[in-house]
């Protein structure tokens, strides 16, 4: 219920006046049964502005940081990720990709929309990271259609670390849904699950425009917070 009222009522409308978004292959999302929604992750911003559009209901895997926050604040923010469609997923450990899956397949067998980012996590610079496996083993095991989509602009409305997003006009372009039938049966084959995913990611790419980095994206961003520290606090000259 609250999901329909942050839809249509408290945040739908404000999101669609803010940002006018422009919609670019809608007639691609089914009308009705499970699909999945994979796209590329850029800001905070992309969790509210694709189920703002859409005329179904979507569920996303959410990490569970967001449901786990400490006192009157985190109560309410999981009470508000909940409520607008998403479900906590915790990403460490073993056993991570395994439950993310499940819950997937949960939603799926309920013939609704799952919405998913392959590459883990938000970009932290823009581009477009490889994807993980978890969205080919699920099309796989339930033999539904995968729908790739592209924000386009929400990495300059609200960039890691943004807290208030800026007020610009952003796309959201769908493509046509990808069958991978012709894998039934295969999804614990490494080679089967990561030449889907790699189609996946090239069709996202392909509506995107972004620059394409054949790493993970946890990694890189690693990396990066290692660095940093050095960038700002130099060595001693001796």
């Amino acid at each position: 219920m609250f999901y329909y009222v942050l839809k249509y009522v408290l945040l739908g409308p404000l999101l669609r006046l803010l940002f006018r978004p422009r919609i670019e292959g809608l007639e691609h999302i089914p009308a009705d049964g499970a699909a999945i929604i994979a796209g590329n992750h850029l800001s905070f911003s992309d969790h509210f502005l694709m189920p703002a559009i859409l005329k179904r209901r979507i569920t996303f895997l959410a990490k569970a940081e967001y449901f786990t926050g400490p006192g009157l604040k985190g109560r309410l923010t999981a009470f508000f990720f909940r409520g607008a469609g998403q479900i906590p997923v915790d990403r460490s450990g073993k056993e991570a990709g395994r439950a993310a899956i499940r819950e997937g397949l949960g939603v799926l067998a309920k013939d609704e929309l799952l919405g998913i980012y392959p590459e883990g996590t938000r970009s932290h610079d823009g581009r477009l990271y490889k994807g993980k496996v978890g969205v080919a083993v699920m099309a796989i095991r339930a033999q539904v259609p995968v729908v790739p989509c592209a924000m386009v602009g929400t990495f300059e409305i609200q960039p890691p670390g943004q807290v208030v997003p800026r007020v610009k006009r952003v796309t959201i372009r769908f493509g046509e849904p990808m069958e991978f039938a012709r894998y039934a049966g295969l999804e614990n084959e490494k080679a089967a699950v990561r030449a889907v995913t790699d189609e996946i990611m090239y069709a996202i790419l392909g509506l995107s425009g972004q620059e394409y980095v054949d790493r993970y994206a946890a990694e890189v961003k690693a990396e990066h917070a290692k660095a940093e520290p050095a960038r700002k606090f130099p060595r001693p000259r001796r």
